[in-house]
């Protein structure tokens, strides 16, 4: 089941791919403009079936977040900007056989290049070369199998008819937040049975951003650094082994992931050079909000996630669905007769307000690694959840530490040097003007100390709680065997 999905994907890419590339240029220009120009220009990726179960597997649909041994983290709109090239920022997102494509299907012994020039033959013939009524036209199906069967795509070949209200005045499509829908569906996706094993949506989305921030699953390959946007970067890696085996190995990988290797922050020093859709989509980056796509209401809980922000992990209360409307609480409705204004007014109006901006104050992660083991898992959680913060703080008081006697080496060159500068030309003046750096150095010799002797507190904290957590995983193992 899960090789036919991802022959699905695959098939519904090269499908919308050769209507694109037999598209005139006017019409290209035109894909351009709405915003989906960034899509066409990454190459087909193979679809990593087995990682996506894997993730899907660690989703939870209440707080819409991935639960892992080391936190909650979540694919957020800053994600989706850096991967796709999509945009956040406008306003929210209120087939097939026309364009001759009646047989999409590959044939036996037909390779990927042969396949896609096949299509491009039959499309060719089809579609129209002039600006009028009929080329109107040929957009509006094509943008109709492009949202239905590859960026909002589920299980079936229907192309919905959700999408055609939305393509009706071709001058608004390129001012929908097209990246905040497909986010939105993502989150949908996810959230859906486990049973389901065929790829959804546009899957490179969801691949890429493991390959950023678990890179220690080595499920990708970077063959095209540099180029925009990201999801240009990687290749799927090919992997032999059958879809079972692979699965397996993917959620051993993940119950062992080496903390600090994963990876909150990817697009620290990444150039936004020639991607003007970044800076109009950073209001809305780090910021708790709702989303909304087509009939679909649901909610980012970036809070769940501030180590994404460079911010220590705060304690927080954990969405969970026990009432209309908590956070947490994702909602469907009619398109044609739901008023939405109404019936998803306050969660509009937080879209309208770019939603909440997420803050911490929190000087260590302990109490929300407390409360998130009392919700995902028993006691060896907890342990592993304290044991990742002693590894955390134990990094950082290393860091510090080293600045500290970086701070002190330097205050003693500096006083070095002032006293050859005096004995040789008598300068008295200089002591005046430097103040005094013997107390300087002093100071800084006590900081170093104090952070010396913390970072040893730091390290028996650890190693304690490291003998713990395999004591209680070796008692877990033998309760398991009995």
């Amino acid at each position: 089941m899960c090789l036919q999905g991802e022959i699905r994907a695959r098939v519904s890419w090269t499908v919308v791919l050769a209507v694109f590339l037999v598209f005139p240029p006017f019409q290209r220009e035109r894909v351009e403009e709405i915003g989906f120009g960034e899509i066409f220009r990454m190459n087909r990726m193979r679809a990593d079936s087995a990682l996506t179960q894997a993730l899907r597997s660690r989703w939870d649909a209440e707080a819409t977040a991935f639960v892992f041994p080391w936190g909650n983290m979540i694919p957020s709109l800053e994600d989706v900007s850096w991967i796709t090239g999509l945009r956040v920022n406008a306003d929210q997102v209120p087939l097939q056989e026309s364009l001759g494509l009646f047989d999409v299907g590959k044939g036996a012994g037909e390779s990927e290049d042969e396949h896609l020039e096949r299509l491009v033959r039959v499309s060719r013939r089809e579609l129209a070369s002039d600006p009028e009524a009929q080329a109107d036209l040929d957009l509006r199906c094509f943008l109709g199998l492009f949202l239905g069967r590859l960026l909002f795509a589920t299980r079936g070949n229907a192309v919905h008819c959700r999408f055609l209200p939305l393509l009706e005045d071709l001058s608004e499509v390129g001012g929908y937040v097209w990246g905040v829908a497909f986010l939105a569906h993502q989150f949908d996706s996810l959230g859906a049975s486990e049973r389901q094993t065929s790829t959804s949506g546009f899957f490179p989305f969801l691949q890429v951003w493991a390959y950023l921030h678990l890179p220690a699953l080595r499920r990708g390959d970077l063959t095209r650094p540099g180029l925009v946007p990201i999801a240009r970067h990687w290749d799927s890696r090919r992997d032999s082994r059958n879809l079972g085996d692979q699965l397996e190995r993917l959620q051993e990988a993940i119950d062992s992931y080496p903390y600090l290797d994963v990876v909150w922050q990817p697009y620290l020093g990444e150039d936004d050079e020639g991607q003007p859709w970044l800076e109009q989509a950073r209001p809305y980056f780090g910021r708790s909000v709702w989303l909304h796509a087509l009939n679909l209401v649901l909610p980012l809980h970036l809070y769940l996630s501030q180590r994404s922000l460079d911010l220590r992990q705060s304690a927080v209360e954990f969405p969970v669905r026990d009432r209309f409307r908590r956070p947490g609480q994702s909602f469907w409705g009619l398109h044609d007769t739901t008023d939405w204004r109404e019936r998803a007014k306050e969660q509009i109006d937080n879209w309208e307000r770019r939603g909440k901006a997420v803050k911490s104050d929190a000087t260590t992660d302990d109490a929300y690694f407390q409360a998130y083991a009392l919700k995902y898992g028993g006691k060896v959680a907890t342990l592993r959840a304290f044991l990742y913060s002693a590894v955390q703080d134990r990094e950082a008081a290393q860091r510090q530490t080293a600045e500290l006697i970086d701070m002190y080496f330097c205050v003693q060159r500096r006083e070095l040097e002032r006293v050859r500068s005096t004995g040789a030309g008598g300068a008295s003046s200089s002591r005046a003007a430097g103040g005094s750096p013997s107390l300087l150095e002093a100071q800084l010799a006590g900081a170093v100390l104090r952070a010396e002797e913390a970072q040893r507190h730091l390290e028996e904290r650890e190693r304690d709680l490291r003998l713990t957590t395999e004591h209680a995983m070796d008692l877990q193992g033998q309760r398991d065997q009995l």
